[in-house]
């Protein structure tokens, strides 16, 4: 029998990446891409792959593409669509294309050429016709107008960004300069013939979101005559602005509104299988900023939308999918540190979990059979299929044989006391992860390594974390804690919205509550403690550095971290800069900076290593280099890893592997007992 071994970095990156299934009209087959890494070529291969519902060996589909993505079944199963940039007949895509290919194999053929490329598409009743989304300019008309504008602009020769709107930059892209994102209609062409493209909102003011627009933010009706669509109805652009609902008959043009209020945010569309409702998410922002998304439903016979799950206190996640008799939605929503997949009953306005998370990540459904995409710590995403009657069946076994050589270490949920959301409440229950190290011993002693989670509304959950991996963390010996402090999305809205306005203080007692709760542990080392986040939880890090006292904490590793609100003003988020924390600098200086941890940078002591992401647009990269100078300064050991070519997350396998190889080298540095360290920072 083959030893069992602690995961590896290099291992963590040969894990296979799944995503989200489509299932063929008849529920038998799903496909679904799957890429892989090469640490050797530094890059990424996505291919499609075809799996049984009913058993059998999984079979590719495609292999001639590098990024073949985002597979949908067509309605009458006899095609898959899906995005690609290829090179065909001799011409070589420069943009996304969409691309067709029959179920049982052969060619993959490009369905059209666009020169703006095709992103986020979906098929029309029928399988003739296809909506998908590109980012064209609003002032032209027609493709050949587009196409010589985007030959001009990819001729030019000066590299400057001139714009005067308000959002023009996204996590790690500036948007497409002068264009906005349009609902195009592709009707197929046969044998040779190339299909026919028209842009539904050119000669309009409509655009959809162009904060990454999906197939999500909008649907076709089942008899493929309407699209209903999320829209920004606001003159100035800007993220954090409230959309609304719109109807367009394809044919003729004509637009309806359905759902328009100025107090609420409404998202992601989807129509009944009669065509006479519209499911939709909403969000009541005129109430709070944090308000969570809820189940609407609009019905067409009095054209008036109901939240329909306002009484339930979870947060509703895209995409929506109806069942068959139109009588419930299915839906991701998370609940304390899981992600299940839920059935929303409307008549008795009731939800129930329909499969269990660990972390569903995906799901389609068709014919009775449903298949979900789900992850867990232990194990990275999944397929399986659940048919009517039976247990759930896996449909694939990609990662298995890898898996099977690991030594994984067991992750178990633990509750604690931590701090509480006022001042004259008790403390509140909150949440935690631990991951032991492969054959923990509770005999013996274990450094502890604290992970903050960023957000600061999101939430550790049973989840394969490819960029922050558990496993891998707790293969170098640590006692890996992940905490949900208070802010945390998942255990009501109550706890998530209490640390509004004010930052750092209810989530710095959890964090502290759950150290205190692990240092009584027997296999508690208290001298090897160590804690690291990214984002918010990198704004955690050097939070801590400025509020607990030296020596709590043996060292820290603060990723893409927040450091100075004011300067954060550079960030592509600013509009909710206010929200969250009580005002705009300018107006209430004293109450930002008392949320901002430069402001106490005169107490931190901490060895720091700083890392960051040049193309981070939430959080740039000066609020790492201002950390890092500020420790330098004070003549605080610090260590700083900067990417030229990385955004908030580091992406590119050999970058990757160095970035575990800093994080690993830089704990080990302070792991060890307190004389030895001193020494080690004196040299």
């Amino acid at each position: 029998m083959t030893k069992k071994t602690p995961i590896t970095v290099d291992q963590l990156w040969q894990v296979e990446r799944l995503g989200a299934p489509s299932l063929s009209p008849d529920g038998a087959q799903a496909v679904a891409a799957l890429t892989r890494f090469s640490m050797d070529d530094n890059k990424a291969a996505t291919s499609l792959w075809l799996l049984s519902t009913l058993g059998g060996a999984p079979r590719a589909l495609t292999q001639c593409g590098d990024k073949d993505g985002a597979p949908k079944w067509s309605p009458r199963g006899d095609l898959i669509a899906f995005s690609a940039q290829r090179e065909q007949q001799g011409a070589k895509d420069d943009k996304a294309q969409l691309y067709l290919i029959a179920p049982d194999g052969g060619e993959a053929r490009r369905a059209a050429t666009v020169a703006t490329g095709v992103e986020s598409f979906r098929w029309c009743a029928g399988g003739e016709r296809l909506l998908f989304v590109s980012w064209v300019w609003p002032e032209l008309k027609g493709a050949k107008a587009q196409a010589k504008a985007q030959q001009d602009f990819k001729d030019r020769k000066e590299s400057g960004y001139v714009t005067s709107e308000a959002q023009y930059r996204y996590w790690d892209h500036n948007l497409p300069m002068g264009r906005v994102p349009h609902l195009h209609l592709l009707e197929l062409g046969t044998g040779d013939k190339p299909g026919k493209v028209r842009d539904l909102f050119e000669g309009t003011p409509y655009e959809l979101t162009r904060a990454e627009p999906d197939a999500r933010c909008y649907d076709v009706s089942p008899d493929g005559r309407r699209v209903a669509f999320a829209f920004d109805p606001a003159p100035e652009k800007r993220l954090g602005n409230r959309f609304a609902i719109a109807e367009m008959v394809i044919r003729t043009g004509q637009v309806r509104i359905i759902a328009r209020d100025a107090d609420w945010d409404f998202d992601a569309p989807r129509y009944s299988p009669d065509g006479n409702r519209i499911a939709f998410l909403a969000s009541h922002q005129g109430l709070k900023h944090t308000m969570p998304a809820q189940l609407a439903v609009w019905d067409r016979d009095d054209g008036r939308h109901d939240v329909v799950s306002a009484e339930w206190d979870h947060e509703v996640q895209a995409p929506l999918l109806w069942e068959d008799d139109g009588q419930a939605l299915l839906f991701s929503a998370q609940q304390q540190g899981r992600q299940h997949l839920w059935r929303f009953d409307l008549p008795d306005r009731r939800a129930e979990v329909v499969v269990r998370g660990a972390w569903v990540q995906g799901f389609d459904k068709a014919a009775g059979t449903l298949v979900t995409l789900a992850d867990a710590a232990d194990h990275p995403g999944r397929l399986h299929a659940h048919l009517p009657g039976e247990a759930p069946r896996r449909i694939e076994a990609f990662n298995d044989k890898l898996l099977a050589g690991l030594a994984l270490g067991r992750s178990e949920e633990v509750w604690f006391k931590g701090g509480a959301a006022r001042a004259d409440a008790p403390a509140d229950d909150v949440q935690m992860w631990l991951t032991y190290p492969p054959g923990f011993d509770a005999k013996k002693k274990y450094p502890l390594l604290q992970l903050i989670h960023g957000g600061p509304h999101t939430a550790f959950g049973d989840a394969w974390h490819h960029r922050w991996n558990v496993q891998a963390m707790a293969a170098q010996g640590y006692v890996v804690a992940c905490v949900n402090y208070h802010g945390s999305s998942g255990f009501g809205y109550a706890f998530l919205d209490s640390i509004t306005h004010r930052w750092g203080t209810l989530e710095q007692q959890d964090v502290e509550a759950a150290t205190d709760h692990l240092l009584r542990k027997p296999w508690a080392d208290r001298k090897r403690v160590f804690a690291s986040g990214g984002s918010y939880g990198g704004f955690m890090v050097a939070w801590l550095n400025g509020h607990v006292p030296a020596g709590r904490y043996a060292a820290y590793v603060c990723h893409a971290g927040c450091f100075d609100w004011t300067a954060m003003f550079a960030d592509d988020a600013y509009t909710w800069h206010a929200q969250e924390l009580g005002g705009w600098y300018w107006d209430d200086p004293a109450r930002i900076n008392a949320q901002s941890p430069h402001a106490s940078a005169g107490q931190m002591t901490t060895p720091t290593l700083v890392i960051h992401g040049a193309l981070d647009y939430r959080v740039p990269d000066a609020q790492g280099l201002a950390y890092y100078n500020t420790l330098k300064a004070r003549a605080v050991d610090a260590r700083l890893l900067w990417y030229p070519d990385e955004n908030h997350w580091i992406l590119k396998p050999r970058n990757s592997r160095l970035w575990y190889g800093e994080f690993f080298a830089w704990l080990k540095r302070y792991d060890a007992p307190s004389k030895s360290r001193k020494a080690r920072t004196r040299a």
